[in-house]
């Protein structure tokens, strides 16, 4: 089992880099639903119950991390009719090598910070603390809203990942709950994105940014 759930980790990294590297918005949107599927396979490993609420929560999770999400933020996509690339304010290959720093610093600290004995892995903090931190890189670098609202996708998965490999015993209702909240949270966005697209004809932050200093 220890295997299973490192070569996931290793798995949701890929995913992580892939994201820093991609330029074609949709195609951010694809990896961020294989990595939606990847937390709900992790959900099945990392957990040592064998009643029913680890599959439960597998499900919900990747219905909506990896079906739900990605079909708003498609249609999202679809119905604003913008220019499908990326167009960061940090380029690909520096956007790559921070990440890179950050997976080093990220194992670096979690090596330093206290876990529980025995823990479900070694990699479950650094890669849980990597996925955060790659989707708060998201939301600061990249102009498109509806990339920002993957970065934060990206980060919640992140603290999702944390949950699930280290805290045991959290009550089911209160993780469906901030599923719940997420996609409450998701579906106001792509509402939202839509409504700025179609009143500004763009969904650049920068320039709505512009915009509020100039009307000043």
């Amino acid at each position: 089992m220890g295997a299973g759930i490192d070569t996931v980790l290793i798995c949701i990294v890929l995913t992580s880099f892939l994201l820093l590297g991609s330029s074609r918005i949709g195609t951010c949107i694809r990896v961020a639903a294989l990595q939606g599927v990847l937390l709900g396979f992790l959900t099945l490993v990392a957990s040592a119950d064998l009643s029913l609420r680890a599959p439960i929560l597998a499900l919900a999770s990747t219905g909506l991390k990896g079906v739900a999400f990605p079909w708003l933020l498609s249609r999202a996509l679809r119905d604003a009719e913008v220019r499908r690339e990326v167009e960061p304010f940090v380029g690909y290959n520096l956007s790559l090598l921070i990440g890179t720093a950050t997976l080093a610093a990220s194992l670096w600290l979690a090596a330093r910070l206290p876990r529980p004995n025995p823990e479900v892995s070694s990699l479950v903090v650094p890669v849980a603390l990597f996925t955060t931190l790659v989707g708060l890189f998201l939301i600061t670098s990249r102009r498109t809203a509806l990339m920002q609202v993957l970065g934060y996708l990206v980060l919640e998965n992140g603290i999702y990942a944390f949950g699930v490999g280290l805290v045991e015993g959290t009550p089911m209702l209160v993780e469906l709950g901030v599923l719940l909240d997420l996609f409450v949270a998701v579906f106001v966005m792509g509402i939202a994105v839509f409504h700025i697209n179609r009143e500004f004809d763009h969904i650049d932050t920068d320039r709505l940014t512009a915009l509020k200093d100039w009307t000043r």
